[in-house]
């Protein structure tokens, strides 16, 4: 499968430049378009440095918080002579999201450039690439890259004559989506059952191993080394106004659209150019009702709130979402909302680990409430119980998958309440009788 659609015009081309270019998979080829001298630069810098140019350059997780790359890198601690590690969660579960496994597929050195950089910064002689066990592909490219970085001199004990020994281990998930969260994912690679563990500690403390740890995504690490060799500004300067989201940022465009695929996009680009624009907006006779900008687990948005919303994390926000993953879902006229989100929350209540009783047991109940709605045995009660329930599941448990299913409840409830109650008056015929 080649990559999903050629480069647009309007696209700010940073990470997906060499998307579906097959020369760029191997080290010769990488290395011929520039790779691997950002690692080189950072070698000659002191760690402390490499941070601080992060730092400067607004880079922001692209896994789904957003939160401050260079100041993540800045919690580790210094001088206590523990071993540290540096984890690329390139677990990609998050429905609606198909960037990651694009930068592994296409220029799968660019992310091992950037863990070898990273690694250098938070003074981590380790690195564990976690890759989601369906990503057959992916997990082949990168096996093949991590080999030639081995081969020439990119990783091992004396990285290209520095002396300084960055290893990088590829561990194999296995189809979890828990293990996308960060505490799961690592004990995941201790061999353990993928739970998330309660905070404090925090990675950065007693992370990998009890060790002191830093996890980042896949499109944030592989986005260090262009930092490192066009410098902090270059970057800072990719935002159309707003300092505070800078950079370009990859969106998995899916459903109904005329051109799905991943989109590359400067921080502040108006959501209606990137679907109408881009992506050559709903299909023929189709009008634009709703879109979940973020992935799967954000608020659903209006058609007239993503119609006036800027791409970027603080936008999008104002615009009663988040920005998320990047995994953004296109829903035009025909959909109904009542079954999409039945289709959430099931996923949801299979994806729970069952640790906390308000997931456990909130994401199982909703699930079913949903469904008696779908199969016309709904009550006006139901609506009240749904809500209910959500505010019972969100900030209650480990980690935010309870939340996550709890999300697209309220919001598509607050938004969509007439077809809720289509389903109660009997106006809407059941869809999910006799299933």
């Amino acid at each position: 499968m080649g990559y999903p659609h050629p480069s647009h015009p309007k696209e700010t081309v940073v990470l997906s430049q060499y998307f579906g270019d097959a020369g760029a998979r191997s080290y010769e080829g990488w290395t011929r378009r520039g790779g691997y001298e950002g690692l080189r630069k950072a070698l000659g810098m002191a760690p402390d440095a490499i941070v601080e140019e992060v730092k400067a350059s607004g880079l922001r997780g692209r896994g789904g918080a957003g939160f401050p790359t260079g100041l993540k890198w800045s919690f580790m601690p210094k001088g206590d002579g523990k071993p540290h590690y540096l984890v690329c969660n390139a677990d990609e579960s998050e429905p609606g999201t198909f960037k990651d496994r694009e930068i592994m597929r296409w220029t799968p050195h660019a992310l091992i450039e950037g863990c070898a950089i990273g690694a250098f910064a938070i003074g981590a002689e380790v690195c564990y690439i976690y890759i989601r066990g369906e990503f057959t592909e992916p997990w082949n490219v990168m096996t093949a890259a991590v080999a030639e970085a081995y081969a020439n001199g990119a990783l091992g004990t004396n990285v290209f004559g520095s002396g300084k020994r960055i290893e990088v281990i590829l561990h194999r998930g296995a189809g979890a989506y828990i293990c996308g969260e960060e505490t799961a994912l690592m004990n995941s690679i201790e061999g353990r059952r993928g739970n998330p563990r309660i905070k404090p500690p925090f990675p950065a403390v007693a992370g990998l191993f009890a060790l002191p740890t830093t996890i980042n995504n896949v499109e944030t690490l592989a986005a260090v080394p262009q930092i490192m060799v066009r410098g902090s500004a270059w970057y800072k300067g990719l935002c159309l106004g707003n300092p505070k989201s800078t950079g370009t940022k990859l969106i998995s465009v899916c459903g109904h659209v005329q051109r799905p695929g991943n989109y590359e996009i400067t921080m502040g680009t108006p959501m209606k150019e990137l679907i109408y624009d881009m992506c050559g907006g709903m299909l023929p006779g189709r009008t634009l009702k709703a879109v979940i900008p973020g992935g799967s687990s954000v608020p659903i948005m209006t058609a007239e709130e993503a119609e006036s919303c800027v791409t970027d994390y603080e936008g999008v926000v104002a615009a009663g979402s988040m920005l998320g993953s990047g995994g953004m879902i296109v829903m035009d006229d025909t959909t109904d909302m009542v079954y999409q989100i039945w289709r959430l929350a099931k996923f949801y209540a299979h994806e729970s680990c069952a640790q906390c009783t308000q997931c456990r047991e909130g994401t199982s109940w909703t699930t079913r409430i949903l469904g008696r709605i779908l199969e016309g045995q709904g009550t006006q009660e139901d609506l009240d119980l749904l809500l209910d329930l959500s505010h019972n599941m969100t900030g209650t448990t480990i980690c935010v998958l309870s939340d996550s299913c709890a999300t697209p409840i309220v919001s598509g409830i607050r938004k969509f309440r007439g077809e809720f109650e289509a389903y109660l008056s009997g106006a809407r015929a059941p869809v999910l009788a006799g299933v």
